[in-house]
Formats: structure tokens, sequence, C-alpha cells
């Protein structure tokens, strides 16, 4: 039940919905390209994915728990149970309905997924070809009767169920049930042999492939029922950090999670309630039962689009990332910033200059020490090389691994021993709390002193995302920032009392702190008369005592922007609370992931960047950083950015104070921010 007095508040979990659906606009919308509309239909499944196995798994342990207190936003668990099951289970049947839409789409483009029925003979002898050759040795089928116990069903993995008679059994004679994994390991999608002079591209999925040949697992029976399903289960789990080895406690709970609660069952429509009732008695499993009429998991697409070669007209543009102009024309990326800071703008900027600067460092006999912290990186990340060649060569090499990112856990441990194994110190951050910050620093020898360079980023040191995420990455040798960078190392990686930051805002210490002080000061600019300014940037807002803070600015007078991708708790626009509050989310082609925060300071402009958003998990319980951005023609070029995103009209979504988002409407030419700010290094401000 929802309370009046706390109302003014939208719940997470439901924002969280929201978010999910303008991802689906993306796939529904007609002026994308047929392709690209396809990723963001997997993308939806993915989130929702993770969303059921972490959010929605949380509050069903609550209600299992018998815990009913009402939350900040006026919900209880089981309040909040019911509205969000109501609310997905809609966006999968939007899903599906745009999925089928793409499908014809596609299918006119001359892109086909065929039914067995529609194929030809040569196409039928191709696939019985390779299911006999390549996915039958693979498959295992499992019977489930008195001595072969129901087996482990993986959590997210798609099987088939079936049920089965054999032909000398009476009619009476209860069926028999049996599963089949679909095995992950291969394709989802079988490409068909092409017509003679056709183009096309058909293809058939695997589930329907094993389905047609599903008696060759059972010989002598016969199926007569073969439906797929997939379960959901609850992915989290709760770390004992006092243990001896944080690593071998990790993986000990990474097994645990195979056990899950179930949390969510998709089924294919028509399943035999035969079936049904035995998936749902052996998988413990009543509410959060959806139906789907067509491929369970859609997230399958985004390889799909990945593998088929050609159609450029059905994809965005091609979008090649520019080294930064400012180490052009030099191998010695240490002189340009010791000369200047350097600020990049990912995707359209390339990573590559990360990886050069850690290469570089790597093999300057100048170069004393390297310390970074690594929460997601790349599966094959030139970061961990180059910082495995360092501390081989003898520098001192320091590494502050996050092992408990999420869904990261088993990749981060793979990167900690072979880091370890080349010599590197590496620390697995502070107890009870995840390390988040981006941060670099490379300690060099100069002319008989010590200088600090420094990168600080928005988002993970991770070559592959760069590619995906907007964000922001900052270069410096500012002897301030150098000194805090030493300092939080230094926090990190040994004892120390709470540090006196010069120029750093660090979580879980005074983050929230700084950034109220802040605020506050744009409220008193207004007592005095003078104009109060703030734009943030982030991923989600959700932390109560923040969303408090800003309404207190905007009665005080001060205008107040967000451009909040995904979660927002705040409601904008509400009379006498927040009237002077306007929050975007922009949602395209790229994932919005940078953190920039803007101050007026009455005139006297401030820019920082963050690895946090404003949510009580980054303020509270992480090592997170909030970085100043000192140079004039830096913060400019970052005010330029935040401005391309609140003159967006074509993608940017506006937050209305019921807690729904409509596209921003108005008579101006379409401005797209994503492919404004292709134009570098138009909107960077020369020196």
């Amino acid at each position: 039940m929802m309370t009046k007095h706390l109302s003014h508040y939208v719940n997470r979990d439901l924002s969280w919905a929201e978010f999910n659906c303008r991802v689906l606009q993306e796939a529904q919308d007609v002026n994308n390209p047929l392709l690209e509309r396809a990723k963001f239909l997997a993308i939806v499944s993915s989130n929702l994915d993770e969303f059921m196995s972490v959010r929605v798994a949380g509050i069903q342990e609550q209600i299992k728990a018998g815990y009913s207190k009402i939350d900040f936003t006026g919900y209880t668990p089981a309040g909040l149970w019911k509205r969000l099951i109501k609310r997905t289970n809609q966006m999968v049947h939007d899903q599906y309905k745009s999925y089928r839409d793409v499908l014809r789409g596609l299918g006119r483009e001359g892109i086909t997924i065929r039914s067995m029925s529609e194929l030809n003979m040569t196409q039928s002898k191709a696939v019985s070809e390779y299911f006999h050759e390549i996915v039958f040795p693979v498959l295992t089928p499992m019977a489930v009767d008195q001595s072969r116990p129901f087996p482990l069903v993986h959590t997210k993995e798609l099987y088939l169920a079936v049920l089965l008679r054999h032909p000398e059994a009476a009619p009476e004679e209860d069926p028999l049930f049996a599963m089949v994994q679909v095995p992950s390991i291969l394709a989802r999608f079988v490409p068909l042999p092409e017509r003679p002079n056709s183009k096309k591209r058909e293809y058939v999925l695997l589930e329907d492939l094993i389905e047609q040949f599903i008696d060759t697992l059972f010989n002598g029976y016969g199926a007569y029922e073969v439906h797929a399903f997939r379960l959901t289960r609850n992915a989290d789990f709760t770390l004992n950090e006092d243990a001896e080895d944080l690593l071998e406690e990790i993986e000990k709970e990474l097994r645990k999670r195979r056990w899950g609660i179930s949390v969510r069952l998709e089924v294919a429509r028509g399943m035999h309630p035969e079936t049904l009732d035995i998936l749902k008695d052996e998988l413990e499993i009543e509410d959060n039962l959806i139906e789907i009429d067509g491929p369970l998991d859609l997230s399958f697409l985004m390889k799909f689009v990945q593998a088929i070669p050609g159609y450029d007209h059905l994809r965005y543009e091609k979008m090649e990332p520019l080294y930064p102009m400012e180490f052009d024309d030099t191998d010695d990326m240490f002189e340009v910033i010791r000369q200047r800071d350097v600020l990049m703008y990912h995707p359209y900027e390339s990573f590559d200059a990360v990886n050069d600067f850690v290469m570089q460092a790597a093999i300057d006999p100048d170069v004393l020490a390297i310390k970074m912290t690594m929460y997601r990186v790349s599966g094959k990340s030139a970061l961990v090389q180059a910082l495995a060649e360092a501390a081989e060569s003898g520098k001192q090499v320091t590494v502050v691994v996050e092992l408990k990112a999420r869904f990261d856990e088993e990749r981060n441990i793979a990167w900690a021993r072979q880091l370890e194994k080349a010599g590197c110190h590496v620390v697995y951050g502070l107890i009870g709390l995840k390390t988040h910050a981006k941060i670099l620093l490379v300690v060099r020898r100069e002319q008989d002193t010590l200088r600090r360079y420094v990168h600080v980023g928005t988002g993970n040191y991770n070559d592959s995302t760069a590619t995906l995420y907007t964000d922001i990455g900052l270069f410096t040798s500012h002897p301030t920032i150098g000194g805090d960078a030493s300092a939080l190392f230094n926090e990190v990686t040994g004892y120390s009392d709470p540090y006196d930051w010069k120029a750093f805002g660090v979580a879980p210490t005074d983050l929230k702190q700084k950034l109220f002080r802040l605020i506050d000061r744009e409220i008193a600019h207004v007592a005095a008369g003078k104009k109060g300014r703030v734009i943030a940037k982030m991923n989600s807002l959700s932390n109560q005592e923040m969303v408090d803070k800003l309404y207190e600015a905007s009665q005080a007078g001060v205008k107040i922007d967000l451009i909040v991708r995904g979660v927002c708790c705040l409601r904008p626009g509400v009379a006498g609370r927040s009237e002077n509050i306007q929050v975007i989310s922009i949602v395209d082609r790229y994932l919005e992931h940078a953190r920039v925060m803007y101050f007026h300071n009455g005139g006297e402009e401030e820019v920082y960047l963050s690895s946090a958003d404003w949510m009580t998990r980054n303020l509270m319980k992480r090592v997170e950083l909030m970085c100043p951005v000192y140079d004039a023609h830096l913060r400019q070029t970052l005010i330029n950015m935040l401005n391309l995103n609140l003159n967006d009209n074509v993608k940017a979504r506006k937050l209305l104070s019921s807690g729904t988002y409509v596209h921003v409407e108005n008579e101006l030419k379409p401005f797209r921010s994503q492919f404004e700010a292709r134009h570098i290094p138009g909107w960077k401000v020369q020196v």
C-alpha cells in the first residue's frame, strides 16, 4: 500500500521497470535500424534477467521472512512484488509483440528464422547432418524416475521438458518425464543452406532442431509433448568477509549460486498441464510463472545480429573512435600530461590511449610504481598484460581487484591469480565495502624528484565496454590530485586514519557530505541574491537523503537539471517541493554511463567527475571517488557535453511528477546528443 505522506518518492524498483521500458521503446522505434532494434530486444531480456535474479529475488526473500515494513517510497515487500510482477509481465508481452514485428521486417529484408516445417529437402538434409554430427553428441537426456531424481536446473539456461510414452504402455499409465538441456556452448541459431540464386539468410533455432529429432534421444519411446522452459534463480549471496581467504570464500559462494532459490519460471505457451505441474512442484515455484509466445530468452539476438554479415543499411552507421588529438604527435604521453590535463570522451575517443599509457609506464625505466583499481575488465585485457609486464620488470605494481563485482567474480578471480603470479601486489579491497572507484596512479622519477600521473574515470577499465558506453576519463599530473590519489591507495591497501582530502570526495567517508556542502553553497548563493544552479548526470538517483537535499535546494530557488539514465526516486515539478527540478533520461545507441556534476558557484564554476551514482550503496557501502576538473578549458568542454544532453529532443525522455516518462518535444530542429557528440574535436574547447 502507498501512504500519502511518502508519495513524493518514486519506488526504486518500479523506476527501474520504467527504465527497461524505455530500452524496449528503442526496439519499438521504427526510426531505428532493424538489426539495432533486435539488439535492444536482447538488452531488455538481459536487463530483466539481472533484475529478477537480484532485486526481485531480494523482495521475495523479504516476503518469505515475514518482513512487512513499509519502505520510504510507501511499499511493503508484498505490495511491491505484486506491482512488479504485473509490470514486468506486461513488459514481456510488449517485448514479444515487438519481436514479431522486427522479425517480419527482417523477413522483408531477406533475414528469416524458419520453423522446421518450412524447410525444403536440401535444408532438411543439412540440418539433419548438423544435428547428428554436432548437436547429438553434446546432448544428455535426463530421465526422472524413482532411481533418477530430478536433476539440477541451472539458472538462465534453456531446457526442453519432454513427456514420453512407450508403445506398449497401457493408456491409463502415467507418462514418463525427461529433460534435455539446450547446450549453450552451441550457437542458438543454425544457418540454413542458401537457396539457389537467393541472397537470403535463413536460420532455425537450436531448440526447434533438437525437438525435431528428440526421439533419437529416447530410443524405443515416443515423445508426444516437448516444450521449452527456463528458470531464473536468486543470484545474490551473503559473503562472510571475516573468512581467512576471501578469494576461496567467494569461490564457495559462486558454487552455491547454482542452487539459488527459484525466482521466475518461463515456459513456452501451450505447455502440457502435467509438464507444468511437474516443473512447479520440483522447482518449488508458484508465483512469477510466465507463458511466452515465442522463443525463450531473446538475449540470443545480440549474438545473432553480430553473426550476420553485411546488411549495413540495417545497422547504425559505423563510428570509429578517434585517438585523442592531444597524444597524436607524440611518443611520450608523460610529457603531454606534464604540460596539460587531457580529457577523453568514450566511445567517441579511443580507450586505446589508456592502454598505451599503462604500456608506456610498464616499459619506462623511470617509472617506479603503478597502482590501479580493477572492477570490471574485458576478457582479453591489454591492461592486465601491461601490469604483469611492469611487475616482471621489477616495478612496484599494486592492483585493487574487486572480487565482489556481481557476475564478474569468476573473471576477476582469474585476473587476480594471473597478476599475483606475475609479481603484482593484489589487494581484494576493504571488508564490507566494494571498491568501485576508477583510478590509475603512476609514480615517475624526474630530475631528482617524483611526479605522480593520474587517470580517473567514470567507467571501468574495460576496452570492450568503452566502445559501447559513454564515459569520461581524465589524465592529470596536478600535484593536489596526485597527493589525494596516493592517500586513497594507502587507505585501501593499508591502515590509515581518515585523510583530509584536498581535491577528492571519497565514499563512504565524506563523498555525500561534500555533495551536500556543494549543494548548500548553491542555496547560500540564492539567499544572497545570486544565481544557484546544479547539473548532475548519473545512472541512478535513489538515496533518500540526497533526494531530500535536492528538494531543499529546489525550494530555496536553486535551478537543478538532472540527467539520470535509469532509476530516479525523485519526483520533479511538484509545486512547493521540486518545481525547480527537471529530470531527463537518455536511452540511445550507447549506454549513458558518465557521472558528471556541475555547480555554478556564483560564477566560479566547478565540475567534477565521479565513479558514484547517487544511490545508498554508492554513497555509503562502496569506495567511490569524485574528482574536480581544474583546467578551465576542460571544465567548459564538460559543460558543453552536459548541454548536449540537455538539448536532446530526439532520445531524451522527461520524467513527469507522476513517475512516468514522455519524449521531450519542442518545435526546434531535431537534436540527438549522441549523434552531435560524434563531431569531435568540434565540441572540445581548444587551448
